[in-house]
């Protein structure tokens, strides 16, 4: 992976490429599963989580899970017709590792019960627990020697579900601050979200210029997903087009270099594509 600059509306950023990470996990999932995949899984039968049927962590879990040969089982509280008759991105990919999909109305309750012994493991949604941190270490690593070796002090920037990386590369950076923005619940649900993995963190949240419902379709978030591939690089639509939205709308707080961090996370840009195009082209 590599930090390099881009040039948007006249300004400098510059963005980590975490979506570059090589083999078949890359972005956020890949350091929020580091601990995962450098653990001996051989007692675990089944890994269970929960979350939308858009996921990018799902997709990464059922990989996981197909590479140690175990079963998958994943709760969502729904699928929409339109993917359902035409399966694509993360859902699609899922699917064909293996996973087993069940609907339930709270779908984080029912995937706690599903746990029944000590071969099975429970994986929180987003991949939000604390053994998380160990793959933001290294990204807070590579963050401040770049910054060392270049003489650069960065504001970093990130969209967040949960806020598992936000809070744990904050928790791991010296003298350098991380902004955020809740892309699925408010900046409360994210505080205490993030408050959950670290209480002691020091994240700063931004609101977004207005209320983005998660999933739904905005044509500003398809406008400048659109001119943002123009720097030559592909950013995901359902946090990424909030979180670039947001950032431009808050220049002004920043007293820093920007570093936006590319979590990955494309993949699901397959579905959301072609809803895209279907109602505003």
């Amino acid at each position: 992976m590599s930090i390099e600059p881009i040039y948007f509306r006249g300004r400098r950023f510059w963005v980590l490429r975490d979506d570059l990470i090589g083999g078949e996990f890359n972005g956020n999932k890949a350091r929020k599963l580091a601990f995962l995949l450098n653990s001996n899984l051989n007692h675990i039968n089944r890994i269970i989580s929960y979350g939308s049927s858009q996921s990018n962590a799902m997709y990464s879990i059922s990989l996981l899970a197909k590479m140690r040969g175990v079963k998958f089982i994943y709760f969502t509280n729904h699928i929409c017709d339109f993917l359902l008759n035409n399966p694509c991105g993360n859902y699609a990919y899922a699917l064909k590792n293996g996973m087993d999909i069940k609907i339930s109305a709270n779908p984080s309750k029912s995937a706690q019960d599903e746990c029944k012994s000590s071969t099975d493991l429970f994986i929180p949604e987003g991949v939000a627990m604390r053994e998380a941190e160990l793959g933001f270490k290294e990204q807070a690593k590579i963050i401040m020697d770049f910054a060392k070796k270049n003489g650069i002090k960065f504001d970093i920037f990130l969209p967040s579900g949960t806020g598992c990386s936000a809070a744990f590369l904050a928790k791991n950076l010296n003298d350098m601050s991380v902004w955020s923005v809740p892309c699925v619940g408010d900046a409360k649900y994210l505080k205490e979200q993030i408050s959950t993995l670290d209480p002691f963190n020091k994240v700063k949240i931004l609101n977004p210029p207005k209320k983005y419902h998660f999933g739904k379709l905005y044509l500003e978030i398809y406008e400048i997903y659109k001119e943002l591939l123009d720097s030559n690089i592909e950013f995901e639509l359902l946090y990424d087009g909030v979180g670039w939205l947001t950032l431009m709308n808050n220049l002004d707080k920043f007293q820093n270099e920007i570093l936006y961090i590319h979590q990955g996370g494309i993949l699901g840009n397959i579905t959301l594509l072609d809803r895209y195009k279907r109602k505003f082209n």
